[in-house]
């Protein structure tokens, strides 16, 4: 740039063109690059005031852009307003009045199509305020008979697509952790005017020098104060000129300059149209955009600018639009502002309103504002002037010392000495003179005209804060609700989605503000009131779609089977209102939203059929629906003959066996698909046991799941057609080396006739007998322990091989083995521990003294002598009853028409006696043996 004055006609910003250019000389090095700058920042300034399309230039959540719009927009009354909003949000904006502030503006898309996976599900929020100038552009154009809104910005399909080849959205790590921040999720945030320096340096030298914290504390100090009552031009230029100075000293990152390049183009693209279309003069028009954006330095810029950029049609993906209350904590959250920032905004916003006694806008009916006391009288359109250099006085006039407002800070400093006694803190009278004169000691030593809230928080922290917190509040967050406090806003029922308003009809008959934030108690008693019952499904659907906390009961459950006669119930959906919302993106009704979730889980390709049988059990429990728990059950079928590992083996049996018990009570006959499941998993589970056994992948807890599900259902597949031969050739080939399995392969023959319980008796005292095998026995006894899942009836033996365990081994082996008996018993068998404690409190003495002489029953068993030899040469005693009234059994001989005689009793056994009528057989069996 030449450092002369550009030649061609005078425009109202040369005297200052002229007087930066000799500061550059002055005190720069070189005059080129400080010399460029500067004049360039007057030449955007220039360019966007003399633009025929008038730019108002705000920032975000700023009471002095608020005021100033209202103002303006009183004085210019415009025919149309472009506002600088995603243009897909249009439609909802008139919802706004049927909403109490602060809302956020949402489009939500479950299903993505053209973006990754892993993106889903996509939200884009824009958070309005009533201290924001976007509000008041908005409610002035709804409201105003013949004037148009028109949303400029990209659409919310656009702000992915033009991340696609970027950085996509905010991952686990990027997003907000504090809890105020969950009004708004994950979304990606969309405001109007992000004004903060993109350059660290630059941000870091003017929060030194400016003596603040944060930059929120430094654009209070330094822009809205001194521009909260200035007229319209000089807070125009002033804005025009911090965003080009921020623009310009921004560095170059490649992706965030090309999408807010893109962005305007965009806009003045989709402003150019709407001109076009509708012939509207652009006097009549007013562009509402973030002052970054307002010294764009595009081809694009202008009503007069090229029109080269094209806008690619949108994705594919299906966008859903609502409205979700929000918060200041929220926006601060998403927004990178100090905490408790908005809320000194929208103080600040009130005393601008009071101080210039500007009207501000609202719209009719809006929740949670108070009347005007009277219509304003309506302004006069003021005829557009020739702009004129305000940056100049602005730039050199230093600030003005308003006297300091007393009443305001006296206010102030007893409110937080009483609230602070309230929340546990020894505050006194004295606190409060002490707070007011150190905020005046600090607004001195900074260098500022008055106190600000944040030297009266300082100030307030310095002077009551003690070492300690007594409740839950500090003192910083006592200002910050003192100033306003955290404020959430609230979505009117006319405003919420089908789906949300059929929840709150169907809930009606509890009688209960559920709108409102807290947590209430529903108490339902559906005996005395059957109505009530279909309120009770609704709240547990609601409890397994929202999160937790929106409805958590308090009594009652809801099992397979079994139903409450009287529940109790947490609600907090006023508190979680925006996942109802969100809900109603899905579906227009529970049912159907939750439908397509277990449809959803059911065919994800990592799907494991663990996972698909709880769906069947939800779909059963919360809809009722056979269809559906016909349709998932099948489903489940087919992953269960495509599984290749026994991972959820402890799951599928737990839960088919609860759905085989429902069906057998409530139905005359099970569902096809449950007895294809018991038949495919027994020929499954019989196919899978061999490798199981020697696999170290698969756990003992899962190989005993295997067993179990193949005992309980033995009967059910046999019945079905299944062959008993694949159990014994899948034991056949089992020969499991590790001691747990080893163990649980026995007591698996137990349950089969293979081995007797002596025999399992002799084995067990042979490993306690051996000092070899002794280290390892506790291994053997827990896999005994999950050997009760499939072989129950071995619990009086696990008793007994415990007890043993702790009769005979050496307390080297026995200590280290008793924290992971616990651990197992408390992990692995919460369902096993009840029957061993049955079974040992069968066994064992109730009363202490009894202990000293009890003996165990099977060592008693053993020890018992052998029993007397019956009369007659040791032979077995006949049925003597029979003999002695044989009146019985010559009766039910007469019955069936059976003749015949008593024989007499012999001292000696008769032998076998059809053996010696029929020796054809026998002696056939010897000449087989005899050629083999």
């Amino acid at each position: 740039m030449s450092a002369d004055v550009p030649d061609g006609p005078e425009t109202p910003f040369d005297a200052l063109r002229g007087q930066l250019q000799h500061a550059a000389t002055e005190f720069a090095d070189g005059p080129d690059a400080l010399q460029g700058i500067l004049l360039g920042i007057v030449d955007d300034v220039d360019r966007a005031v003399h633009e025929p399309l008038e730019i108002f230039p705000v920032c975000h959540h700023s009471p002095a852009s608020a005021v100033a719009m209202a103002r303006r927009l009183r004085e210019k009354q415009p025919k149309v307003v472009y506002l600088e909003l995603c243009e897909d949000m249009a439609p909802l904006l008139s919802e706004l009045r049927n909403c109490r502030l602060p809302v956020a503006v949402q489009a939500f898309a479950s299903e993505v199509k053209g973006f990754p996976a892993d993106w889903a599900p996509l939200s884009v929020v824009a958070p309005i305020t009533e201290a924001s100038a976007e509000y008041q552009a908005i409610a002035y154009a709804l409201d105003t008979p013949g004037v148009e809104l028109v949303l400029v910005d990209r659409s919310s399909d656009h702000v992915f697509q033009w991340q696609a080849g970027e950085k996509g959205p905010a991952g686990p790590d990027d997003r907000p952790t504090e809890e105020e921040a969950a009004l708004h999720g994950d979304a990606v945030g969309v405001e109007i005017g992000d004004l903060r320096p993109r350059f660290a340096e630059l941000e870091e030298h003017l929060l030194h020098h400016g003596r603040v914290r944060h930059w929120s504390e430094w654009w209070h100090q330094y822009v809205e104060l001194p521009l909260g009552d200035s007229d319209h031009d000089t807070y125009r230029q002033v804005m025009l000129l911090i965003g080009s100075l921020f623009r310009r000293l921004a560095p170059g990152d490649p992706g965030r300059v090309r999408v807010d390049e893109d962005r305007e183009r965009y806009m003045w693209t989709r402003m150019r149209e709407h001109l076009a279309a509708t012939g509207t003069d652009p006097e009549d028009c007013l562009y509402v955009c973030g002052a970054f954006h307002a010294s764009s330095r595009v081809e694009e810029f202008g009503v007069h600018g090229s029109d080269t950029f094209e806008i690619s049609p949108p994705g594919g993906s299906t966008w859903q639009y609502g409205l979700i209350p929000s918060s200041h904590a929220a926006i601060e959250a998403q927004f990178g502002l100090a905490a408790g920032s908005v809320s000194i905004a929208a103080t600040q916003w009130a005393k601008n309103l009071r101080r210039t006694r500007v009207q501000p806008f609202r719209l009719a009916g809006q929740a949670g504002t108070r009347k005007p006391k009277k219509a304003a009288a309506p302004a006069v359109p003021v005829a557009p002037e020739q702009p004129s250099d305000k940056l100049s006085g602005f730039l050199q006039s230093p600030p003005a010392l308003d006297l300091l407002d007393e009443a305001e800070l006296l206010g102030w400093s007893v409110e937080i000495v009483r609230s602070a006694r309230r929340n546990g803190y020894l505050a006194s009278t004295a606190d409060a003179i002490s707070v007011f004169e150190t905020s005046i000691l600090l607004a001195g030593m900074r260098d500022r005209a008055r106190p600000t809230p944040y030297d009266f928080q300082d100030a307030a922290v310095t002077c009551i804060e003690k070492e300690t917190v007594p409740g839950r509040r500090d003192v910083r967050r006592l200002v910050e609700i003192l100033m306003g406090g955290d404020r959430v806003g609230q979505v009117g029922y006319e405003a919420l989605p089908p789906l949300a308003r059929d929840v709150h009809d169907r809930l009606a008959p509890l009688d209960m503000k559920l709108q409102q934030r807290g947590v209430q108690r529903a108490l339902l008693d559906m005996t005395s009131r059957p109505e009530l019952r279909p309120c009770s499904d609704v709240l547990w659907m609601l409890r397994r779609l929202m999160p937790h906390g929106a409805a958590r009961p308090i009594m009652g459950e809801r099992e397979l089977g079994k139903r409450s006669v009287q529940e109790s119930w947490d609600l907090a959906l006023g508190t979680h209102q925006r996942a109802l919302i969100e809900l109603g993106y899905e579906g227009v009704s529970i049912e159907q939203v939750l439908e397509q979730r277990l449809r959803r889980v059911a065919y994800a390709p990592d799907v494991t059929t663990a996972t698909v049988l709880e769906a069947v059990e939800d779909a059963v429990l919360y809809l009722g629906s056979d269809r559906l728990a016909d349709e998932l059950g099948t489903r489940a079928l087919e992953v269960l003959a495509t599984e290749r590992s026994v991972d959820g083996a402890p799951e599928v049996l737990r839960r088919v066996r609860r759905l085989l018990a429902y069906y057998r009570i409530s139905r005359p006959a099970l569902p096809s698909w449950i007895e294809s499941f018991a038949k495919t998993g027994y020929a499954h589970y019989c196919t899978l046991l061999p490798t199981a056994f020697t696999d170290e992948d698969a756990t003992v807890r899962q190989v005993a799941a295997m067993l179990g599900f193949l005992f309980s259902m033995e009967s059910l597949a046999l019945s079905l057609g299944c062959d008993r031969t694949q159990l014994d050739l899948a034991f056949a080939q089992s020969h499991p080396r590790e001691p747990s399995r080893v163990a649980l392969l026995w007591a698996a023959q137990v349950q089969l006739g293979q081995l007797s319980r002596t025999d399992l008796r002799e084995r067990c005292d042979a490993l306690l007998d051996n000092p070899l095998v002794v280290p390892a026995y506790p291994r053997y006894l827990s896999g005994f322990l999950h050997a009760l899942e499939p072989v129950p009836q071995l619990a009086d033996f696990v008793v007994e091989a415990v007890s043993n365990a702790f009769a005979r081994l050496p307390d080297p082996v026995l200590l280290p083995w008793l924290p992971m008996l616990i651990t197992t018993l408390r992990s692995e068998g919460a369902d096993l521990a009840p029957l061993l404690i049955r079974e040992a409190g069968r066994v064992f003495p109730g009363r202490l003294p009894v202990l000293d002489t009890w003996v165990p029953p099977w060592r008693a068993a053993a020890e018992a002598p052998a029993a007397p030899a019956a009369a007659g040469g040791g032979t077995a005693r006949r049925a003597a009853l029979l003999a002695a009234h044989p009146d019985t059994c010559d009766s039910l001989a007469r019955l069936l028409g059976c003749e015949g005689t008593w024989e007499a009793e012999t001292a000696a056994p008769a032998g076998a006696a059809l053996l010696g009528r029929h020796p054809e057989t026998a002696a056939t069996l010897e000449v087989l043996l005899a050629g083999a």
